[in-house]
C-alpha cells in the first residue's frame, strides 16, 4: 500500500529568473482537486449562518457565563439562540438610533464574554464593521485603533470605559457613542459630557431603541465583516481587512475539512471560550459553532482559575495556544511523576503500548481501550471528562507535548497554521495520523500553496526535500492593510500572500514550519542560527518556563535570558542549600550553572551544533509579559524588544565568556 498524499499539483514549478527564485509546483488539498466547493446559495454574511441556527434551534443553548454568588463561581447561566437573536436586534436598534448605519466602524474592547458576541452579531447583523480593540497592544494602541479606523461606537467592559475615556480628547473627532457591558459611574457620565460623548451602561443603550425598529440593510460577500488589528512584531498595528466572503470561505473549508473525515462539528458541542475574540483564530471558531448550532461557555478571565472553568462546563472542543498546552503538559508530569513508583511505572507501560499501537496506524479510541479506562480517563477527567478535540494554533506546539497529549487526553491533538491575513486557518492536521506529529498538516480545501525559494537562507523549493517560503492563495486571504497600500504591496503579489513563514512539505503533502524569514541571526563564524528553532528545543526543560535566545553577529555563539519554573527552581534549591527567596535564588551563580547545564545537556540529547550552545544564561524571575512590551497579545516574542529591554544583560553575558 503506497503512502497517502493529502494534495494535489494543479500548476509547475518555475525555475528562477533574473533576481526571481525558483518557485515550486502549486498544490491544493485532493478534496477539491476538481475545485473549491463553491458556497452556500443565498449565504452572504455570518449573519445569515446565525439566523439559520436560530431557525433551526431556537431553544439550544447558546452562551454561558458562571454565576458568581458572594464571591464564590457557581453553575454555568446559559441563553438559548433565540433570546440571543432577540438581544441582538435590541442592540441594533439603539445602534441605528445613534445614526450609526452600514460601513460604521464599531469597536469591541473586553473579555470575553456573552456581551462580546452579542455586540459581534449585531456589527454581522447591521453591516457593521467590527474592530476588535485590545490593551495588551498598550494605551496607545487602543487610541491609535479608534482614530486610525475612525471607530464611532464602542463597546466595552466595565473595567475598560476608563481606559477608553483616557483616549481623549484626540479620539473625540471619530467616538461619539460609548456603551458598557456593564453600569457607568457618575464621574464616568461627567466626564465623558465634557467631550461630547453618549455614553450608556448596558441597560440604558438596550431601552434606547425600544421604541423604533429598524430594517436590516442587505448585505454582499464583498463587504467588510471585520477589520482586525495585529500587533507588528514591530511598528504601529496593522488593520488586516476580512471580508464576508474570507469568513464564509474558511468557515466552508473547515466544515469540508472535518467532515471528510466524519469529525464535523455536532449540534452537542460545547465550546471552552477563552483565547481572546479580539483575535481570528477564537472569533472563527465561535463563528464555526454558531453555524453548527452548538454550545459556547466563556472563561472568568482568570488563567489560574481556568482549569476550574474547564471542569465545571465540561467542553468537547477546547482551542488552545502551545503556552497553555505546556502549562497543561507539565502539570499532568508533575502529578504522574509523583503518584508513586508503582502507578508510575503502570502509567508508563499504559503510554508506550498505546503509542505503539497508534504508531501502527491505529485511531486512538481502538489503540488501547481498556487503558483509556483505567488509566488516562483520570486525565480526561481534568479536562471536564468531554474533551474530543483540542486545537492549536499561533506557535508551533513541540512533537513531545503533541505526541504526549495526543496519547493520554483521549482526544484529537490537531495543530493548524495560519495567519490573521488568511482568516486564521490554511493548514489543518489530520486526527488518528500519528505520521503527522510535529507538522501543521495538509492545506485547508480552499487555498493553493506553493513555496518559493530562499537563497540566502540555503532554502530551495525545488530540492528533492522542498523548503521555502509559504506562499497562499484563495478567497479567504484577506483584501489588503487598512489605509496602509504601501504595506500591502509588500505580502500581496499577483494575489499570492508572502507569509514570511518557511515550510518544509512532507512526503504525505503536509507541511512542517521549520523557520521565520526574518528570525535569522549570523554568527560571526558566518553559520546561520534561527532562534525560534533553538528556543522550541530549549523549551523542553521542565525547569524553564521560557526563554529567550540572541546571537549577535560579532560573536560566535548564542546567549539566552531564562525565566525558570518558580517551583521545580525552588525544589532544587532546597536540595542544594542554595537558600533565599524566589529572586534572591535566581542571582545565585549555583543557580545560573544549574540551568546553564540543563540547556547544555539537551542541546546533546537533540544533537545540536556546538555553535547553537547557549554559552551564558540570566535568570530572570519575572515572566516576558506584555506590560514591559515584550511579546505580542498571541505570546510572540517582540525581538527589537526584548534586545532594547534586556542590553545590558546581554553586553554583560558576551563579556563574561571573552
Amino acid at each position: 500500500m503506497g503512502m497517502k498524499r493529502y494534495i494535489v499539483e494543479i500548476e509547475k514549478a518555475k525555475e528562477a529568473k533574473g533576481s526571481k527564485p525558483s518557485i515550486g509546483p502549486v498544490y491544493r488539498n485532493v478534496l477539491v482537486k476538481d475545485g473549491f466547493r463553491p458556497l452556500a446559495n443565498g449565504v452572504h454574511s455570518c449573519w445569515d449562518l446565525f439566523c439559520s441556527s436560530v431557525e433551526k434551534y431556537p431553544n439550544n443553548r447558546m452562551l454561558a457565563e458562571r454565576e458568581i454568588i458572594n464571591g464564590k463561581a457557581g453553575k454555568y447561566v446559559w441563553l438559548t439562540y433565540k433570546e440571543v437573536y432577540d438581544t441582538v436586534l435590541k442592540v441594533g436598534d439603539s445602534i441605528c438610533c445613534r445614526g450609526i448605519n452600514k460601513g460604521s466602524r464599531c469597536g469591541i474592547y473586553g473579555v470575553n464574554c456573552t456581551k462580546w458576541v452579542i455586540s459581534m452579531q449585531a456589527c454581522n447583523a447591521y453591516g457593521l464593521h467590527c474592530v476588535p480593540l485590545y490593551d495588551t497592544l498598550g494605551a496607545g494602541a487602543v487610541k491609535y485603533i479608534i482614530c486610525h479606523a475612525e471607530v464611532s461606537v464602542v463597546f466595552a467592559e466595565e473595567t475598560k470605559i476608563s481606559e477608553v475615556l483616557k483616549t481623549f480628547p484626540d479620539t473625540g473627532k471619530y467616538l461619539k457613542t460609548l456603551v458598557s457591558f456593564g453600569t457607568i459611574t457618575s464621574e464616568q457620565k461627567l466626564l465623558a459630557e465634557k467631550y461630547g460623548l453618549e455614553i450608556y451602561s448596558w441597560k440604558e443603550f438596550l431601552n434606547l431603541g425600544s421604541k423604533e425598529s429598524f430594517d436590516l440593510p442587505s448585505k454582499m460577500r464583498s463587504d467588510i465583516c471585520t477589520i482586525m488589528y495585529t500587533s507588528g512584531t514591530t511598528g504601529e498595528p496593522k488593520g488586516v481587512i476580512l471580508t464576508n466572503e474570507s469568513m464564509l470561505s474558511i468557515l466552508s473549508a473547515v466544515h469540508h475539512h472535518l467532515e471528510s473525515m466524519n469529525e464535523e462539528f455536532q449540534v452537542s458541542d460545547v465550546f471552552f471560550s477563552y483565547l481572546p475574540l479580539a483575535h481570528v483564530f477564537d472569533r472563527l471558531t465561535e463563528e464555526l459553532l454558531i453555524s453548527t448550532g452548538a454550545s459556547i461557555g466563556f472563561w472568568r478571565g482568570d488563567i489560574k482559575l481556568l482549569m476550574d472553568d474547564l471542569k465545571e462546563l465540561k467542553p468537547t472542543v477546547f482551542c488552545a495556544v502551545p503556552r497553555v498546552l505546556d502549562r497543561i503538559y507539565s502539570g499532568l508530569i508533575k502529578r504522574i511523576s509523583s503518584g508513586g513508583f508503582l502507578k508510575y511505572s503502570l502509567f508508563n507501560i499504559a503510554y508506550a503500548y498505546k503509542l505503539h499501537n497508534m504508531s501502527r496506524g491505529y485511531k486512538h479510541e481502538e489503540a488501547a481501550p481498556m487503558f483509556d479506562k483505567i488509566i488516562f480517563s483520570k486525565v480526561k477527567e481534568s479536562l471536564g471528562g468531554n474533551i474530543r478535540l483540542i486545537l492549536s494554533g499561533a506557535a508551533p506546539l513541540s512533537a513531545s507535548v503533541e505526541t504526549f497529549l495526543r496519547v493520554v487526553t483521549c482526544a484529537h491533538v490537531l495543530q493548524g497554521y495560519g495567519l490573521t491575513e488568511t482568516c486564521a486557518g490554511a493548514f489543518v492536521a489530520q486526527p488518528n495520523e500519528l505520521s503527522m506529529r510535529g507538522t501543521v498538516g495538509p492545506p485547508l480545501p480552499n487555498v493553493d500553496v506553493c513555496l518559493m525559494s530562499v537563497p540566502d537562507m540555503g532554502y530551495d523549493a525545488l530540492a528533492s526535500t522542498p523548503r521555502g517560503e509559504i506562499l497562499l492563495r484563495g478567497s479567504s486571504v484577506f483584501s489588503g492593510y487598512y489605509k496602509r497600500e504601501d504595506l500591502t504591496k509588500e505580502v500581496l503579489v499577483d494575489g499570492w500572500l508572502y507569509t514570511g513563514d518557511i515550510g518544509e512539505w512532507q512526503p504525505d503533502g503536509s507541511m512542517k514550519i521549520i523557520d521565520r524569514k526574518k528570525n535569522i541571526f549570523k554568527l560571526s563564524q558566518g553559520e546561520y542560527v534561527s532562534v525560534e528553532h533553538l528556543e522550541s528545543i530549549f523549551s523542553l526543560v521542565p525547569s524553564v518556563d521560557s526563554i529567550w535566545i540572541y546571537g549577535n553577529s560579532f560573536e560566535s555563539f548564542v546567549v539566552a535570558v531564562v525565566n525558570p519554573n518558580k517551583e521545580l527552581l525552588e525544589n532544587w534549591a532546597s536540595e542544594n542549600k542554595v537558600v533565599g527567596d524566589y529572586c534572591t535564588i535566581c542571582k545565585n551563580p549555583k543557580a545560573n550553572a544549574y540551568i546553564l547545564g540543563e540547556l547544555t545537556s539537551i542541546a546533546k540529547e537533540k544533537k545540536l551544533k556546538g555553535f547553537e550552545f547557549v554559552k551564558a544564561v540570566h535568570l530572570d524571575p519575572t515572566p516576558f509579559d506584555m506590560d514591559r512590551d515584550l511579546l505580542t497579545p498571541t505570546f510572540k516574542k517582540k525581538r527589537p524588544q526584548f534586545l532594547k529591554y534586556y542590553q545590558n544583560v546581554v553586553d554583560g553575558m558576551y563579556k563574561s565568556k571573552r
